[in-house]
């Protein structure tokens, strides 16, 4: 890979190293998220996609998701379940339904990203070594790289 036009050889190793790093580091954190969590993470995954991206059907979650149709069609016969997603006949295929969050769905996301929010916090109050401003700038940073602006 080449190195950008405006950074020293030495700078883009660094860089490079440093966003492995961040990588590394983000994953932890999300495993660490998901440990603490009492939803399975494709649970939680099902309820965020269909709260990112509105009505889907199983198989455009299986793809969002990287799963097979069989898997997500499990994942979502159990949010069915519990009342957190609902079914309903897809306007433009009559094979098909679309899948939507119900209120109680959205409610059990808001209260696992509350949970995970205040375990964050948690951690970084117990460190007490980053300040507010910090965790502003890693939220920008990891949001500017998921949206594709970094």
């Amino acid at each position: 890979m080449p190195t950008p036009a405006h950074l020293p050889a030495d700078a883009d190793l660094d860089v490079t190293r440093l966003a492995g790093e961040l990588v590394t580091a983000a994953g932890r954190l999300v495993r660490q998220v998901r440990r603490s969590s009492p939803q399975a993470a494709p649970t939680l995954r099902v309820l965020a996609m269909l709260d990112d991206h509105g009505p889907l059907t199983v198989g455009r979650v299986a793809e969002l998701d990287g799963t097979s149709q069989p898997t997500a069609t499990a994942a979502v016969r159990g949010l069915v379940g519990r009342g957190w997603v609902e079914r309903t006949p897809h306007p433009d295929d009559a094979r098909s339904t679309l899948l939507s969050l119900t209120p109680a769905g959205r409610t059990a996301l808001a209260d696992q990203r509350r949970a995970n929010a205040v375990l964050v916090r948690d951690r970084l109050l117990a460190a007490g070594r980053h300040s507010p401003d910090d965790l502003a700038r890693a939220v920008d940073l990891l949001r500017a790289l998921t949206e594709g602006t970094a």
